[in-house]
């Protein structure tokens, strides 16, 4: 159901390459809801991606633009504003990626050119959308930006690796930034710690599977999908939520306030309770791998 909590607002939305991405679906409820926008991603993703299709089913207009260079940034923000004949109201930054994590580099042998990428690329590119955008006074009074996240920031989880660095930082580029856009610009800056989702991305990670069965059964509310993440991104974009700013917001179905479930406990009991379960040596499965 629309309510037209979007009607008339634009923005920019980074990151959607098919339909398990989150920004796709985030696009689809922003355009159910009356906004319009830019998607944008990386030229090697708008290749490999299907980003002409949800561009011709919500009429946006697609920029190639990597994240990382401030160049393609200047020219995405000022043919978006030309495009829309003004500033913009909202912006979705839904990036990240780990060549640690793709090569299965564990925590304590990683390779540092990788980690650099890995932070340019999941967290220093929200803080250059950011500064481009502050620089180019392209977003209206009372808009809201918005990046996702994942607990992983705050909570060590086995094989996250330096994607929990990234994500770290995200925040606190969130809370640094959103200060300054919300002190002279009215502008709310915040990001969503969303349950782990079968994105494109996420079902390359080795263990989604059993993290999401555990998350499932540790969460009171269970997982929260990426539709339901799309309707909270649509409101924290509409003038419902213009006082919440620096904030990091759970979207996790009470997961990140729990310590165990009753559906968990049930579950690792049985397999203490497993006679032919054999145990695994700690270096098969190293702390912060």
């Amino acid at each position: 159901m629309a309510y037209n909590l979007l009607k008339g607002k634009k923005g920019i939305i980074f990151g959607a390459l098919n339909d398990l991405s989150i920004a796709w679906k985030v696009a689809e409820r922003a355009h159910e809801e009356g906004a319009e926008f830019v998607l944008s991603n990386t030229p090697v993703a708008l290749r490999f991606g299907e980003l002409d299709e949800l561009a011709a089913k919500t009429g946006a207009l697609v920029i190639a633009a990597d994240a990382t260079s401030e160049k393609d940034l200047e020219s995405l923000i000022s043919q978006t504003m030309e495009h829309f004949g003004g500033k913009i109201d909202f912006i979705l930054h839904s990036i990240g990626m780990s060549m640690n994590v793709r090569k299965g580099n564990p925590y304590n042998s990683l390779n540092y050119n990788y980690l650099m990428k890995t932070l340019d690329i999941s967290a220093v590119s929200f803080h250059k959308v950011m500064q481009i955008a502050y620089k180019m006074d392209a977003i209206n009074n009372w808009g809201s930006v918005l990046a996702l996240s994942y607990v992983a920031s705050q909570r060590t989880l086995y094989r996250y690796n330096d994607m929990a660095d990234a994500k770290a930082l995200l925040e606190s580029i969130a809370r640094s930034f959103g200060y300054i856009f919300g002190r002279e610009r009215k502008i709310r800056v915040n990001t969503i710690s969303q349950s782990p989702t079968r994105t494109t991305a996420g079902s390359g990670v080795k263990g989604i599977e059993g993290l999401m069965d555990f998350t499932e059964r540790m969460s009171p509310l269970g997982n929260a999908t990426a539709d339901e993440c799309a309707d909270y991104c649509v409101t924290m974009f509409s003038d419902l939520t213009r006082k919440v700013t620096m904030q990091n917001l759970f979207h996790d179905g009470g997961f990140s306030s729990m310590g165990m479930s009753y559906r968990a406990m049930q579950m690792y009991n049985r397999s203490l309770e497993c006679k032919e379960c054999p145990d695994f040596e700690e270096e098969e499965f190293p702390i912060l791998d």
